[in-house]
This record gives structure tokens, C-alpha cells and sequence, in this order.
């Protein structure tokens, strides 16, 4: 199966930047779901930005919209998330996840309707 190696984490000040990595064991060229994800102490696990493989535009949640980006290598060796103007509220725990294959865009709970791998996740802190 596919392992998913994260990077990038941090503890950082309101108003910086990280970049997260997402590196997978293998690598695959058929479509497929992408996302990232994040869980705070005491929350429930949020999807924070999503892409389809295929055709069509990345989903972003609101709250990270038009500061974070989420992108893939053109030789798909490294998903990234780029997070810009990080404030308190974006401190979590973020992970990374794809599925094996998908047929259609990345829409509702994509990570239960296919098979999906998981990375170990990376701690961002975000000081006010």
C-alpha cells in the first residue's frame, strides 16, 4: 500500500507562512482524491483543502480560503500545502490523505467512499 511521509510543521507567529509536505512511497498516475486535513485538541477533524487528480479547481474550507493553497508536483512526488498569514485558530494537527483511485471529482466524504491512505500528520502552532 501507499505510505504518505509529512513534513513542514512548525510553531510559528501569527502572520507567517509554512509550507506542509506530503510524500508518498509510490508513485501512482491514475486519478485520485487529495486532501488535507487537520484536528485541534478537543475538535472534530476538519477537511481543510481538497483536488481531484482530474479535471477542476482544488475545494477550499472557508476559513483557510485565499490563504492556504493546495498543490501537487507535475511528477506527483510531493503534495504540498501552502499556508499563508497563519493565525491562532489554524493550530492543529494536519495531515495528508489520498485515495487509491477515484472516478469522479473529490466531493462529500471522498476518504469513505474509496479506499484511502493516511499520513502520520504534522503539528502546526500558530502564536498570537
Amino acid at each position: 500500500q501507499v505510505q504518505l511521509t509529512e513534513s513542514g510543521g512548525g510553531s510559528v507567529q501569527a502572520g507567517d507562512s509554512l509550507r506542509l509536505s506530503c510524500r508518498p512511497s509510490i508513485l501512482t498516475y491514475s486519478r485520485y482524491c487529495m486532501g488535507w486535513f487537520r484536528q485541534a485538541p478537543g475538535k472534530e477533524r476538519e477537511e481543510v483543502a481538497n483536488k481531484w487528480t482530474g479535471y477542476g479547481g482544488a475545494y477550499y474550507h472557508e476559513s483557510v480560503k485565499g490563504r492556504f493553497k493546495i498543490s501537487l508536483d507535475d511528477d506527483r512526488s510531493t503534495l504540498y500545502l501552502q499556508m499563508n498569514d497563519l493565525k491562532p485558530e489554524d493550530t492543529a494537527t494536519y495531515f495528508c490523505a489520498r485515495t487509491q483511485v477515484a472516478t469522479s471529482g473529490c466531493n462529500g466524504a471522498w476518504y469513505e467512499r474509496w479506499s484511502t491512505y493516511w499520513g502520520q500528520g504534522t503539528q502546526v502552532a500558530v502564536a498570537s
